[in-house]
């Protein structure tokens, strides 16, 4: 045996039974000889890993406009963080490691420029909305390039836990599952720190039960979530207890109300709709002026002129999104 062959004949003698093992995936949408080293799942991981959509997410916003700190999350950071704490839970549930990093890894690759409120923006600008889960499929299937070929070629369980990470959807995997309660963890709590960080709110603001209940320090109250999903998660089904959950939906509401509705956390939410729909607007009127490589997409495929353009601004990171928006809108001076 090679050493693929020997790790996948460990996951199936050692591995939970509710445990997706990469021996028994149900494949690609194209097939392809299997690498001597790794597993379908760990391969995936890879590929991720080293797409231009993964790099880009260095520079695309959480909750705060990641120019004004250092500091501050962003997209990347969130999902390193994601992967840290599924892989932490999927570990100790003796659960598919590989296959919850490789779903962590890809689950918001499709998210806009400039957060939610991106997302809100480009929903509101197409007539069957924008949804970040599907984006981040359409991205791993067909946006990035791999050997000249369009899309990575993931398995159908990766892809399965990337679409169906919203947590009104379910994933197929008790690892997508996983993947789907850590991003909630990792949100409400980065973004917990990182409200505390701007000073938009300060710790005598949070609620005394949050405090007592889940912890007093970033880290503790991470701490406390994951044990609760790894107490609590038995006989194939993945879940908070009933007292925990009501206290995370209570954390999202208080962070709803207090950091990302306030004023000062949404004070570029105007500047930020007027650069994404004159964007919009742009190609709408010079669709020919796209660059090259999404006008090639629209000439060999089905694809609607406002599904290419949503694409382009869907992959574009916040600093790119305002330089095009200046290149468009803003004149330039005569040199001599």
């Amino acid at each position: 045996m090679n050493i693929r062959e020997t790790y996948e004949q460990f996951e199936v003698e050692h591995l939970s039974k509710y445990a997706s093992k990469s021996k028994f995936s149900t494949g690609r949408k194209f097939e392809e000889k299997k690498c001597d080293i790794r597993t379908e799942y760990q391969r995936d991981r890879d590929r991720i890993i080293h797409s231009k959509s993964f790099r880009r997410l260095k520079h695309k916003t959480q909750v705060f406009l990641s120019p004004e700190g250092d500091h501050y999350r962003t997209r990347l950071t969130h999902t390193l963080e994601v992967s840290q704490i599924a892989r932490t839970i999927a570990r100790s549930l003796n659960l598919n490691e590989d296959l919850a990093e490789a779903i962590s890894l890809g689950h918001d690759l499709g998210h806009t420029p400039f957060g939610h409120t991106g997302e809100r923006i480009l929903s509101d600008l197409l007539d069957n909305g924008f949804k970040h889960n599907e984006q981040s499929l359409r991205v791993v299937d067909f946006l990035e390039i791999r050997k000249d070929k369009q899309g990575l070629n993931l398995t159908n369980e990766v892809r399965d836990g990337i679409l169906n990470h919203p947590s009104n959807l379910k994933a197929n995997t008790l690892e997508g599952q996983i993947v789907s309660l850590c991003d909630r963890i990792a949100y409400l709590n980065h973004d917990l720190d990182d409200a505390e960080r701007a000073n938009i709110i300060n710790s005598n603001q949070i609620p005394l039960k949050f405090i007592k209940s889940i912890g007093d320090s970033h880290g503790k109250r991470i701490n406390t979530m994951i044990v609760n999903v790894i107490e609590n998660s038995k006989n194939g089904e993945i879940k908070m207890s009933s007292d925990m959950a009501l206290l995370t939906k209570e954390l999202r509401e208080f962070l709803f109300e207090n950091v990302y509705y306030n004023k000062i956390a949404k004070s570029e939410d105007d500047k930020i709709a007027f650069i994404l729909q004159k964007i919009f607007e742009y190609y709408k009127k010079n669709f020919d002026l796209l660059p090259e490589f999404y006008l090639k997409i629209y000439n060999e495929n089905n694809f609607s002129k406002l599904e290419i353009i949503k694409d382009y601004i869907a992959g574009m990171t916040d600093t790119y999104a305002m330089r095009v928006f200046e290149e468009l809108y803003i004149p330039k001076p005569w040199r001599l």
